[in-house]
């Protein structure tokens, strides 16, 4: 039965982001949106959820259907309250106070504890925020629930409660989750819309399959473009041989059969469609200078700690050397960051237990992107942090997806990619032979994820990343760091760890 159909629907910004699109979601969906950075996705989800009007088509819901949307941000109004009265404030007002149990419950399932159930929104992190605006979409247990970038902030163990809540909602509860996460789409989804300006693509399968579909798919559309174009091609060069022989014989109805072959070339080719190819939000390149250094980073004998002394990982040695991409895996809360932060300030200056050789040069960028603070536009970014001149500058941005526009822009005004693209032209002003990466994928879309992942290993790039993207970590890292009981141990395979740390 379905739920809820859009026919011919489309939604024109300054230029289309869809159109066309027919969609029926039936009970019990688990449908995986996908698709590039401003591209249509959030608005898509308003649309269903009613909150946000097409340019054209039509939406049918089912009688009483109740939709629930968890967008990426709160909004303003629930800031000051704690996280459980967010939470409650979900509820019809007649209703709140009776079935107020449905909070508890539903953050015990979450996994959510008292002292953060008493947390002021606002104080909260990112993955908590998203936490709570989970609990107010199912709260109204409904008939559709729709995600927006559900596992942003998220670190692995989260993910895992996430991908354990949705499986244990009710069998007939649908629901559509807009996600870069393509773990997390493989693992949750049973079918995998990929929205496009024209002809968007539905296919009832999880995300690498439904890709490699799309991809065979568009193969075959392309060859048959070519054969196509080849066909009208040919139909014209016999056309105009007939024409000629036509004018030459004074012959009335070989000028007939000259039409008739125009026609059948100006037919076919108003039919033949090349396959959609995805323009780019914005290119990602990293450059990298070369070191003879075999060891680049050294650490012996180190503690990380918290601020208050509490020592969180003991270290007894490690190396990371030339082309070494060590990914950096442990709970919440036992250390990473702090280990990457103690790395970067260690680099920049004296440290005996940390040690980088005399040749490296360090690229940083965390998940806050702070590298961007302190400057008040993309253009001053890049040429306070370079000598390229002023075309090469707007070129560059340009390439990163920023345009002319938002070059001079605030930069609190352009989009999560967009400024993880700027932060990511920023390393590679700095040609680095190192990388500390904390959380460098947050706010890339899946194209993002894999320009970083291509770049990283093209350049044969050392780095130490975190990061709770799995599939960006199992393509890129060559070895694997895991912090468990405040040790730093070094393992072969990352998927048991994911799998322990998955499982709480």
């Amino acid at each position: 039965m379905s739920l809820i159909a859009v026919k011919d629907l489309s939604l024109i910004r300054a230029e289309p982001l869809f159109a066309g699109l027919d969609l029926s979601i039936a009970r019990g969906d688990r449908l995986g949106l996908v698709a590039a950075n401003g591209r249509g996705k959030s608005s898509l989800l308003r649309i269903l959820a009613g909150g946000e009007d097409a340019t054209t088509g039509g939406v049918t819901r089912s009688r009483g259907l109740v939709v629930a949307f968890a967008p990426q941000d709160p909004p303003e109004r629930l800031l000051s309250l704690s996280l459980y009265d967010a939470v409650r404030d979900a509820l019809a007002p007649e209703i709140a106070d009776t079935e107020s149990w449905r909070v508890d419950i539903l953050l015990e399932d979450l996994a959510v504890e008292q002292a953060t159930r008493d947390t002021a929104v606002g104080r909260l992190s990112g993955g908590w925020q998203r936490t709570m605006l989970l609990a107010r979409a199912a709260v109204v247990e409904p008939d559709l629930l729709l995600l927006d970038e559900p596992t942003n902030h998220l670190d692995i163990g989260r993910i895992g409660v996430l991908e354990r809540f949705l499986a244990g909602l009710p069998r007939d509860c649908a629901v559509v989750a807009a996600s870069h996460d393509r773990a997390f789409l493989d693992d949750v989804t049973n079918r995998t819309l990929f929205l496009r300006p024209q002809e968007s693509a539905d296919f009832a399968l999880s995300y690498t399959a439904a890709l490699h579909a799309l991809e065979e798919r568009d193969a075959a559309r392309d060859r048959q473009f070519e054969n196509d174009m080849r066909k009208v091609k040919t139909l014209r060069q016999q056309a105009a041989k007939l024409k000629n022989i036509g004018i030459n014989s004074g012959s009335d109805l070989l000028v007939v059969k000259t039409k008739q072959l125009s026609d059948r070339a100006d037919r076919l080719e108003e039919r033949a469609r090349p396959a959609h190819h995805e323009r780019s939000a914005g290119n990602i390149r990293l450059t990298a200078s070369g070191t003879h250094a075999k060891a680049l980073v050294t650490v012996e004998g180190a503690e990380i700690a918290t601020p208050d002394g509490r020592v969180l990982v003991k270290i007894g040695k490690a190396l990371i050397k030339n082309g070494d991409r060590v990914a950096l895996l442990g709970e919440n809360g036992s250390g990473k960051t702090r280990l990457v932060e103690r790395m970067r300030a260690a680099l920049s200056d004296a440290d005996p237990q940390i040690r980088g050789a005399a040749s490296l040069r360090l690229g940083y960028s965390n998940q806050a992107l702070s590298q961007l603070d302190g400057f008040a536009t993309p253009w001053e970014a890049v040429k306070q942090s370079s000598g390229l001149s002023d075309h090469v500058a707007r070129s560059q941005l340009a390439g990163a997806g920023i345009g002319v526009d938002a070059q001079t822009a605030p930069i609190a005004r352009l989009s999560g990619g967009q400024r993880a693209r700027l932060a990511m032209l920023l390393l590679r002003q700095t040609e680095p032979n190192f990388f500390l990466l904390d959380e460098p994928t947050n706010h890339l879309d899946i194209e993002g994820q894999e320009m970083l992942e291509e770049e990283l290993i093209r350049h044969q790039a050392a780095c130490l990343l975190v990061s709770h993207d799995r599939a960006f970590v199992r393509a890129v890292a060559t070895r694997i760091w895991v912090i468990e009981d405040r040790r730093l141990v070094e393992v072969d395979d990352p998927d048991p760890v994911f799998d322990r740390l998955m499982a709480g």
